[in-house]
C-alpha cells in the first residue's frame, strides 16, 4: 500500500498545481471536485472516515454543486472564458520562483513528518477512550463533536445558518423554482436514486453513535438529494405557511443545541455537559434536528437567495 500512498500522494500535487494554472472556469471546477474525491480517498488512508465522509459529500460534492451553479447564472462567454493569460508563467523568473516555492514547500513537508515521528507522547486519544463511556455513545468523532467539544459544533452551525441569513438578505429568487438540466436519462436516475439517498442519509445519521456518520454527511446527502430532484426538473412550490415552517427548519438545529444546552443549565450542569444518563438520548435529538438542518441550509445556498413565491 505504500506505493498506493505514493502515488495518491502525487497526484494531489498534481491536482492542486492544475487547479491553480487551468486557464478557464469551467476546468477549474471540474480540477477541484477531482481533488476533493482525492481528497476524501487520503483521509480513508490516514483512517479517518468521518472527515472523508464530509469531505466527499460537502468538500466536493455540494460545494462543486454551488460552483457550477454560479457557473450556469454566469454568461456563457464569461463562464469560458480564461482567468489568467497563457503567456503568465512562461518566462525564467517565474520557474525560478515557482521552483524555490516547490523546494520550501518539500522541506517544510520533510521536516513536520520528522517532527511528527519524533512525538513521544500519543495526544489525546488515550485519554477520550478513557472517557468514551461518558460520552453517551461510541463513536469518538461523534463523542468529540457533540459533547466534548460541542460548542464548536454550535458555532459551525451558527456560521451556517449565517450565511443562509446573508445569502437571503441579497435578494430574492423567483419561485416556483425549475432548474431543469436536458438530460434525458437524469429524470430515470433521479427517481431511482432518490430513495437510496434517503436511506444513506437516515443510515449516516443513525450510523454516527457508533460507526462513521452524523449529521453533516447525513445532512449534505440529504441536500444532493434534493438539488439533483431540482435538475432533473422538480418543481418545488413554497407557500406563505410553507416559508414559515421553512425558517424553523433551517434554525432547528441551532436552536435545538442552545435550547438544549440552556435547559441543563437551569437543570444545575453546565451548558451543554450531558450527565451521563441522559448523554444518548440528547446527542441522538440534536442530531437528528442538526442533520435536517444542515440539509436545509446547504439547499437554500445553491438556490442562491430567499424564495420569493409571490413571483409564481
Amino acid at each position: 500500500m505504500v506505493l498506493f500512498d505514493l502515488i495518491l500522494g502525487l497526484l494531489l500535487v498534481v491536482l492542486v498545481q492544475k487547479c491553480l494554472s487551468v486557464t478557464d472556469l469551467f476546468g477549474a471546477v471540474i480540477s477541484f471536485m477531482a481533488f476533493g474525491l482525492l481528497m476524501a480517498v487520503a483521509w480513508v488512508r490516514l483512517e479517518a472516515p468521518d472527515i472523508a465522509l464530509a469531505e466527499a459529500a460537502i468538500g466536493s460534492g455540494l460545494t462543486g454543486a454551488l460552483l457550477f451553479s454560479t457557473l450556469g447564472r454566469l454568461p456563457h462567454s464569461e463562464a469560458r472564458q480564461p482567468i489568467a493569460s497563457r503567456t503568465v508563467g512562461s518566462g525564467p523568473g517565474y520557474w525560478l520562483a515557482a521552483g524555490f516555492w516547490w523546494v520550501s514547500i518539500m522541506l517544510l513537508s520533510v521536516a513536520f513528518f520528522l517532527s511528527l515521528l519524533e512525538l513521544q507522547a500519543p495526544g489525546l486519544g488515550g485519554y477520550l477512550q478513557e472517557r468514551l463511556s461518558e460520552s453517551g455513545v461510541l463513536n469518538p468523532v461523534t463523542a468529540v463533536l457533540l459533547n466534548f467539544r460541542s460548542l464548536d459544533t454550535v458555532m459551525e452551525i451558527a456560521v451556517l445558518l449565517l450565511a443562509v441569513a446573508v445569502v437571503w438578505s441579497l435578494g430574492t429568487v423567483g419561485w416556483p423554482a425549475k432548474q431543469k438540466l436536458s438530460l434525458p436519462l437524469l429524470v430515470g436516475l433521479v427517481r431511482l436514486l432518490t430513495p437510496v439517498f434517503l436511506l444513506v442519509a437516515f443510515s449516516l445519521l443513525w450510523r454516527g453513535n457508533h460507526a462513521p456518520g452524523g449529521a453533516f454527511p447525513s445532512g449534505a446527502v440529504l441536500a444532493a438529494a434534493s438539488i439533483l430532484l431540482l435538475l432533473a426538473g422538480k418543481t418545488i412550490r413554497i407557500y406563505p405557511l410553507t416559508m414559515f415552517w421553512l425558517r424553523w427548519v433551517l434554525a432547528a438545529g441551532l436552536l435545538v443545541f442552545v435550547l438544549a444546552g440552556m435547559s441543563l443549565m437551569f437543570a444545575g450542569y453546565g451548558f451543554l455537559v450531558y450527565p451521563e444518563q441522559w448523554a444518548g438520548t440528547m446527542i441522538l435529538i440534536i442530531e437528528v434536528s442538526a442533520g435536517v438542518s444542515i440539509g436545509a441550509m446547504l439547499m437554500a445556498l445553491y438556490i442562491g437567495g430567499e424564495p420569493d413565491f409571490h413571483a409564481g
